[in-house]
């Protein structure tokens, strides 16, 4: 599909446009400079064709700079070039050249695609007849050549610009969602984390505060061992509300990793695991040290991948390994629970994956590679990232 590329400013689009009637205005003031060569004719192309289609094309960008890159007015470009060349064959060398400056302009604001299809109609336009007319310079083997290193040429330009161009789009739109994936995350958190605190310890302070007013009443009313009994059982609420809250500080992350190490922080982990899922976790990790930002990395992958054994695959036994292969670290979780069914668990179109895009762009982050590989047997998440410099 012939689709434009979006553009994030319509400032190169003016500037395009500025430039193209700059170059329009200096080729008319050299021709009447040079006293109007081919009988004025040229002049008089670039004053009559080129220079108002100039004007037009950057008034449009001001305006509607959307417009302005319309594909129809980019091969007008293409066409008033046709005309030059058609009324003063003498320009022949002097249109190729400004025909390859646009050629690679125009691939750039419209996509390897569009700026392909551009560049064929460029060369029907301009080669085309050239060829046919075989009474003007260049002529024979000599126009061949020249046609064929133009052609291949402006398609390569127009290749490799575009290309390039739906590199850096496509690039874009992938930060751009990586952005909007980051501020869905945060706002997740900051609602479970509210959830959790209103249902969990602010409902039992609540009931701490009755009991301890309880226990103060019944003290004051001389009654020390109904006090006591009462005293105990706001210790007990207190001590649900203490694992409580760490546990929830272990789910916001590495939030010491200046002072823990990526093994001191899992095994931290492991009796919170243990309670929520039910499941013994076997870890055998090797002491690699590492910056805190890639052990925190390391970190969310595998709680990550934890939680998704514990919550939706059902999993009775999850694994955690990390050793150093060659010169890259890697990070290997695997469950035997039920996975994640048919298709790519990592297809960007995957509804409820969110957690598993925000791994793959970890371990990116990284420099490294992020593959999962899942059956009704298991899954296996596999990190391999390079070791920073200073620890390799």
């Amino acid at each position: 599909m012939l689709r434009r590329l979006p553009i994030e400013s319509t400032q190169p689009v003016v500037l395009f446009a500025v430039l193209r009637l700059a170059l329009t205005l200096l080729a008319l003031v050299a021709l009447l400079t040079f006293g109007l060569p081919y009988q004025g004719e040229a002049a008089l192309v670039v004053a009559v064709v080129l220079l108002p289609w100039s004007i037009v094309l950057l008034v449009l960008a001001r305006r509607n700079g959307g417009l302005a890159m319309n594909t129809w007015l980019a091969a007008g470009d293409f066409v008033a070039l046709a005309v030059l060349e058609a009324v003063v064959p003498e320009t022949y060398g002097v249109v190729r050249f400004v025909a390859l400056f646009l050629v690679a302009v125009h691939a750039n604001f419209q996509g390897e695609r569009r700026g392909l299809a551009l560049t064929g109609f460029a060369i029907a336009v301009l080669v085309v007849p050239a060829a046919v007319q075989g009474d003007r310079p260049p002529e024979g083997a000599e126009l061949a050549l020249y046609e064929s290193v133009f052609g291949v040429a402006a398609i390569a330009s127009a290749v490799m610009v575009g290309r390039l161009r739906t590199a850096e789009s496509a690039s874009r739109l992938r930060a751009r969602g990586v952005s909007r994936r980051t501020i869905q995350a945060e706002s997740e958190v900051r609602r479970r984390v509210a959830e959790s605190i209103h249902d969990g310890p602010v409902q039992e302070l609540i009931g701490l505060d009755m009991v301890l007013s309880a226990a103060r009443r019944a003290s004051e009313g001389g009654d020390d061992h109904r006090a006591r009994e009462l005293i105990a059982e706001a210790h007990e609420v207190a001590e649900r509300n203490i694992q409580a809250l760490r546990d929830e500080i272990v789910d916001l992350g590495p939030y010491a990793f200046e002072e823990l190490t990526f093994d001191t922080a899992i095994e931290n982990c492991l009796p919170t695991w243990k309670r929520r899922y039910g499941f013994e976790v076997l870890v055998a990790i090797e002491r690699v040290k590492v910056p805190p930002e890639v052990a925190g990395d390391l970190f969310r992958i595998t709680q990550e991948a934890v939680n998704n054994a514990g919550r939706h695959a059902k999993a009775k036994a999850v694994s955690i390994s990390l050793r150093t292969v060659d010169r890259d670290i890697e990070l290997r979780v695997t469950d035997d629970g039920q996975g994640f069914g048919n298709g790519d668990p990592l297809a960007a179109a995957e509804p409820g994956h969110l957690g598993l895009a925000s791994m793959r762009e970890r371990a990116e982050l990284l420099g490294g590679r992020l593959a999962i590989h899942t059956s009704s047997l298991g899954t296996r998440v596999l990190v391999r990232a390079p070791l920073p410099k200073a620890v390799a």
